[in-house]
């Protein structure tokens, strides 16, 4: 089901487990909307290592990967406990951006809870946009 998500993509997608912990929700029982954010951040990282490369590895080439924007459709509530799946997938849009799509889901059933996105911009240690790495270039075309 989750494969099914990003079946055109798998070269660059990954899939990410997370138990929702008390602490991410609010007075209400539902997941608190800046933790999604977080969720994408667990998703980025995760995707990184799958393809072999990790922030740290990006950075040690003197690159950092700011983000620029940032949405999240919330379509389902979120609760304390409940087993999701944040999947991810990364795109190169230009030499210097890259963007990150998440999709939510319950566990291993197909229906979205949330969608995002976070675009990045490639910048040196002042700030001045960068390229993208070869190596993170040809991992996400």
């Amino acid at each position: 089901m989750v494969e099914n998500l990003y079946k055109n993509h798998k070269k660059s997608s990954s899939t990410s487990q997370i138990r929702v912990r008390y602490a991410e929700t609010d007075q209400m029982g539902v997941v608190y909307h800046a933790n999604y954010f977080v969720w994408f951040e667990v998703g980025r990282c995760d995707l990184l290592r799958t393809l072999g490369l990790s922030y740290r590895d990006i950075e040690k080439d003197g690159i950092s990967l700011p983000v620029i924007s940032a949405s999240c459709e919330y379509k389902y509530p979120i609760r304390y406990d409940d087993h999701i799946t944040v999947v991810t997938r990364g795109t190169i849009v230009s030499l210097v951006r890259l963007e990150f799509e998440y999709n939510i889901i319950k566990g291993n059933d197909p229906k979205l809870l949330a969608v995002g996105r976070t675009a990045h911009a490639a910048v040196d240690s002042s700030g001045h946009p960068r390229r993208l790495p070869n190596r993170l270039r040809t991992l996400l075309t």
